[in-house]
Order: structure tokens, then sequence, then C-alpha cells
């Protein structure tokens, strides 16, 4: 039986817990947090990372690749990047949502929901070739305002993995992990009950993180956590799961971190 160790983590352009943009923040000082954040990651020994709010080359987050930054200081082999924003020019962006992987990747799409050159949300779909068999992935990030927005972007979200499930689902070893910040609590009607409903009509999921009451315990802000925004559906063929809010003050979210068990194919 193996155990895996699945985190996700919105980095916030790593300009740390501050509201202070990241405009405003040194390259130096934006190393100096990633390497925490690779820290962290390496101390907590997942085998998998789904990050949103990450730079692939913004000139607002010192214009390199927090990415491969977090790749070489992790350890961890494998990476694919999902941009959602692309500017060019004297002020360029490019930023969005990725994964870092132990294990390597099959296959992966990346579908923003809009065309915007600033705020794009989108989703990251991957299949992660494991000792346990093929692992589909989501990782999203809905829009912070607006619940019809969200409610439109969970449904681009949902036919895209009834297209997946209808093309891949014969080669995956579980039903898709879905994850990321979804911007709304649980128990509303929104997106994020939304798409556990969606999901738990193909099999038994379980919402991570939960609290010591049995609800989702919140991860924003991260100084003084007061809702609930970040999120892991994992399907009930994930064994003896266990799900915790990390303390940590490298963002403005904690991370979440869920560990389950799969038996080798």
């Amino acid at each position: 039986m193996a155990r895996y160790r699945f985190l996700t983590f919105n980095i916030a352009h790593a300009r740390g817990p501050s509201p202070v943009h990241q405009t405003l923040r040194s390259r130096a000082r934006l190393c100096d947090n990633l390497l925490k954040i690779a820290r962290l990651i390496t101390r907590l020994e997942v085998d998998f990372v789904a990050l949103q709010e990450i730079d692939q080359d913004s000139r607002w987050s010192g214009s390199f690749d927090h990415l491969e930054f977090l790749r070489e200081n992790t350890g961890l082999a494998h990476a694919v990047h999902g941009v959602n924003n692309r500017r060019v020019g004297r002020f360029h962006l490019n930023y969005g949502n990725a994964f870092l992987s132990r294990y390597p990747v099959h296959h992966h799409e990346n579908v923003p929901f809009g065309k915007g050159t600033l705020g794009e949300k989108g989703f990251l779909f991957a299949e992660f070739d494991t000792p346990a068999g093929r692992l589909p992935v989501i990782n999203t990030h809905l829009h912070h305002r607006s619940r019809a927005e969200r409610m439109k972007q969970a449904n681009l979200l949902t036919t895209f993995l009834d297209q997946q499930r209808t093309n891949r689902h014969p080669r995956w070893r579980i039903g898709p992990i879905v994850c990321g910040d979804l911007n709304n609590p649980a128990g509303q009607p929104d997106a994020t009950d939304g798409l556990f409903g969606y999901l738990a009509k193909f099999e038994t999921y379980t919402m991570f993180p939960r609290n010591r009451m049995g609800g989702l315990a919140h991860t924003f802000p991260s100084v003084w956590p007061r809702r609930p925004l970040d999120y892991v559906y994992l399907p009930g063929v994930c064994t003896e799961p266990r799900g915790m809010v990390v303390r940590s003050f490298l963002s403005d979210h904690r991370p979440v971190l869920v560990e389950f068990n799969l038996a080798p194919v």
C-alpha cells in the first residue's frame, strides 16, 4: 500500500502574507520567500504540489520563473505551468496555476476561463504516472468577487471533466482529485458545493481540510484565518485520508495538506 501526500497552496506571487503588492518587493525578497516555500514543501515530504498565483515571467514579481525556482529547490523533478494571463511588452505578465510532482506528468491541459491579460483565472488538468497507477488532478482558481462568475467557471470545469471521462477515464486509477483556491466557503449555493455535487454523482468524495468539529477549516487570511477558501476534493478509493491546514505565514493563504493510501496496480 502506497501513501501519498498532496499539497495545495496559493502562494500569492511570492509576496508573502502582507497586502503590500509584489511590485513593491525586491527580487531578493521574492526569492527569499520562495526559498522558504521550497523548504516547507521539502519538510512536508509531499509527492504533489498544486500552486495558484504562481508567475512564469512577470515584471511585477522579478521577471523570473517561480515554478522553475521551486523545482530546483525542492527536488521535485516534474513541473507543469498553466499560464492564464499573458501580456507582452514593458510590463509583461505571465502567471496562473502549476503542479510540482515526484512522479512523471503523462498528460496536461490548461484551460483559462476567459481571455483577460490581468486577473484571469482558469484550471490546469494533469495526469501523473505513479506506482499506484495514473492519477488525474485538477488545480483551479475561481473568481474572488462574483458568485455568478464562479458558477460559470465551475460549469466550464465540469464540462471539461465530462469530456475527459469520455476520452481518458479507462486509464485512470481513481476519479479526479480536484483542488485549489475556490474563493468561496462551502455550505452555500456557490461553486464549492456545486463541484462537490457534481463529483458525488460518480463516486463518494470527501472535502478537506476539516476542523475538529467536522466542519471545513479556515485557510484565509494566513495571519488569522477566518474563511475556508482552499480545498481538496478526494475520491473515496483513496483510503485512510487525513487532511490539515498547515500553519504558515508565507502567503495570504495557508496551504492544505492531504495524505491518503492507494494500493499499487
